[in-house]
């Protein structure tokens, strides 16, 4: 098995990635309320916790409902 074999299943987990990334990002940085910790906390936990797993929790535990 070779990259070119599972480009096409990495591709799309790629830009999902990166799309919850931005929106996380954005969420974060343009409100000032959170359910569980700080923005330093949530940046960090996106940016530099765990890929996936960082957006998907920010949207689960951090973000507030308005």
């Amino acid at each position: 098995m070779n990259l070119t074999d599972i480009l096409p299943f990495l591709i799309p987990l790629a830009i999902a990635q990166f799309a919850l990334l931005i929106l996380a990002l954005r969420h974060i940085l343009t409100h000032k309320h959170y359910k569980l910790g700080n923005r330093t906390l949530w940046i960090l936990v996106v940016i530099i916790g765990m890929q996936f797993i960082g957006p998907i929790l920010y949207f689960l535990l951090g973000k507030e409902d308005a």
